[in-house]
């Protein structure tokens, strides 16, 4: 009994140390699996030199098991060693900037070009190459229109706390002159005062001046706003008498001094109106239809030779646009007000929705109206275009030409008729 006994007790302790080793080795295989050691931040140099003469012979770091490790591909980051340093205000060091884009020594821009195509440089990918983006000429020098008298570049600046009107006079080209002996100058009037004007100098023996010229107006933040900047291009003749080429009326409006003096802006000369003014005055504007969008445009221009009520006070003219079919109107808009002036200048656009067939019903009145101190209105002239149905003469003609020319601007002089007139 005692013998079965101790028997029993010596296979219950083998099968526990044997159960105990083969844990152990277990463990410590799962050990093995799961562990692993860094590599060095840097490696030496002499070592990675040795390395890299044969790669089929496994490199051996300090820790590191003989094994071949895969072929992985890395780029070393570049040293700031060798680049110049800029000291800052502060006591630090910056490095000082370079080329975002450098061309590499064993790679040369060269230029290959093709029978009949114009040679460009061959660079680096990823590079941006300056030449591919400049103009070949400035966009307000090209383009000049049929019977053009010429192209004026100024720019304006109005400064508000000492109420000045800066105005500097740049360049002008292609003017028509009579003869091929041109001297030029420009006259310079804020109207509606036509009395003072400021003058540039004599630019003699061409067409296309360059004047680079300042010119200073003293006048008041109320009333600039309702000012029109005119200039008048002349040409001197050996009589020294002055003959007008063309001239420019830029409105100074709220939008156009609200840029500063260094934005440059260029109009085309227009020809004096020598015709006579008519008993009411007289009224500018454009007409035209876009059949795409079924939308009737109007731009209302100028007026002169207005016949103003003074006796009534302070005078504003503005004019009112009305769109009508079948002699109701349907929809009205306004310009806004120049105070004082028989002459003003607008240069606004109004837009009317009007479907192709409606036209033939469909008309337009452009009334000039005078504000007085009672904010009480007084026509001053009518103006109807329109179809056959309602109009005849140059009103006529100006609104088939309209429908002629789609999408383009058609302008033209009206004489006013009394406003009782229908």
């Amino acid at each position: 009994m005692a013998e079965q006994l101790a028997l029993v007790i010596g296979c219950i302790i083998g099968g526990l140390l044997l159960l105990i080793g083969v844990s152990c080795c277990l463990w410590k295989r799962l050990c093995t699996t799961f562990t692993y050691e860094e590599l060095p931040e840097t490696a030496d140099p002499a070592t990675s030199s040795s390395c890299s003469k044969k790669e089929d012979r496994p490199c051996r770091y300090a820790g590191i098991p003989s094994v071949r490790l895969p072929s992985v591909p890395f780029v070393v980051p570049p040293s700031h060693q060798g680049r110049d340093w800029v000291r800052l205000h502060g006591g630090d060091w910056a490095v000082a900037p370079q080329d975002p884009c450098p061309v590499p020594e064993h790679i040369t821009c060269t230029s290959s070009p093709a029978a009949g195509q114009t040679s460009l440089p061959l660079c680096v990918m990823g590079s941006i190459n300056p030449e591919l983006y400049k103009s070949s000429e400035d966009a307000s020098e090209a383009g000049f229109p049929d019977g053009c008298l010429g192209r004026l570049w100024f720019s304006v600046e109005y400064q508000q706390e000492s109420e000045r009107l800066l105005v500097d006079l740049i360049k002008a080209q292609q003017l028509q002159v009579p003869s091929e002996t041109c001297s030029t100058l420009v006259k310079l009037h804020l109207l509606p005062d036509k009395r003072r004007f400021l003058q540039s100098k004599v630019k003699r023996k061409t067409c296309n001046p360059q004047f680079d010229e300042s010119f200073i107006f003293q006048v008041s933040s109320k009333s600039v706003a309702q000012r029109v900047l005119k200039f008048s291009v002349y040409h001197v003749n050996k009589q020294r008498k002055h003959q007008l080429l063309g001239q420019v009326l830029f409105p100074l409006k709220n939008e156009t001094l609200a840029g500063d003096r260094h934005r440059v802006i260029w109009r085309d000369l227009e020809a004096e109106n020598l015709e006579p003014l008519s008993e009411f005055g007289d009224l500018q504007f454009c007409l035209s239809y876009n059949d795409y969008l079924s939308r009737l445009t109007v731009v209302v221009l100028r007026a002169k030779g207005l016949q103003l009520q003074e006796d009534r006070g302070v005078v504003s003219v503005f004019v009112k646009v009305s769109l009508m079919n079948h002699n109701k109107f349907v929809k009205c808009k306004r310009t806004s007000a120049v105070l004082g002036s028989i002459n003003p200048v607008y240069n606004e656009t109004f837009s009317f929705k009007a479907d192709a067939n409606e036209l033939d019903t469909a008309s337009l009145s452009l009334v000039v109206l005078q504000i007085t101190e009672g904010d009480k209105s007084y026509p001053l002239g009518r103006v109807v275009v329109g179809p056959y149905m309602y109009t005849r003469g140059k009103e006529l003609e100006h609104w088939n030409e309209m429908l002629r020319k789609p999408k383009e601007l058609v302008k033209r002089w009206h004489a006013l008729c009394c406003p009782m007139e229908p």
